[in-house]
């Protein structure tokens, strides 16, 4: 009979015990952020989706090589000594046309291994976390600028010098050695047999 009524008792402090944080938080003001109208502040260092300034990108890759699950791709093509692509906000001279800068953000892994390496810190963190998408192809962003037309024309300007120095290489050079006749070949003045 006693251990009926223990067992009782030790199923109420149990409970009693379990439900303890339970009244504690009974009778606090309930505090409820009203989301999406109402957002808590992120920290100042939260990692989210990437963002790219163009005007300050020199296509140098950095970024590309340090992620480390390759959802960032560059292509650029070489600018020719007559243009001048101008200068980043931190003063480096621009070498490199940027048709293409695509970041995967499906692949992204928000590590911010991409952003210290940036030169000219165009590639950095923002506070934007809300962008799911309903397509994962919506997912991938294009930060380049250039339209087809400024691409082709980049292209095009690019091609013309490659095209003379391939020229130049190609062409003998003036002064240069004729090449040397095979030993005991006769020359068109010597007749066989006679001596040089």
């Amino acid at each position: 009979m006693g251990r009926y009524f223990k067992n009782i008792w030790d199923g109420i402090v149990t409970v009693l015990i379990g439900m303890k944080v339970t009244w504690r938080h009974l009778f606090t003001p309930a505090v409820t952020i009203q989301y999406p109208t109402v957002k808590l502040k992120l920290p100042e260092r939260a990692r989210n989706r990437l963002y790219v300034n163009m005007d300050d990108c020199i296509g140098c890759d950095q970024c590309s090589m340090a992620c480390p699950v390759d959802c960032i791709t560059i292509e650029t093509i070489k600018s020719t000594p007559d243009v001048d692509l101008g200068l980043t906000s931190v003063g480096t001279k621009k070498r490199l046309y940027v048709p293409r800068f695509d970041i995967d953000i499906a692949k992204c892994c928000y590590c911010g291994l991409c952003v210290p390496p940036c030169p000219t810190e165009c590639i950095k963190m923002t506070d934007v976390f809300e962008f799911s998408e309903y397509e994962r192809s919506n997912l991938i962003y294009n930060f380049a600028t250039m339209t087809t037309a400024e691409i082709d024309e980049a292209k095009a300007k690019l091609a013309a010098p490659e095209k003379e120095q391939a020229e130049k290489k190609a062409a003998p050079k003036p002064g240069a050695p004729a090449a040397a006749k095979p030993a005991g070949q006769a020359t068109p003045a010597q007749k066989p047999g006679e001596k040089a």
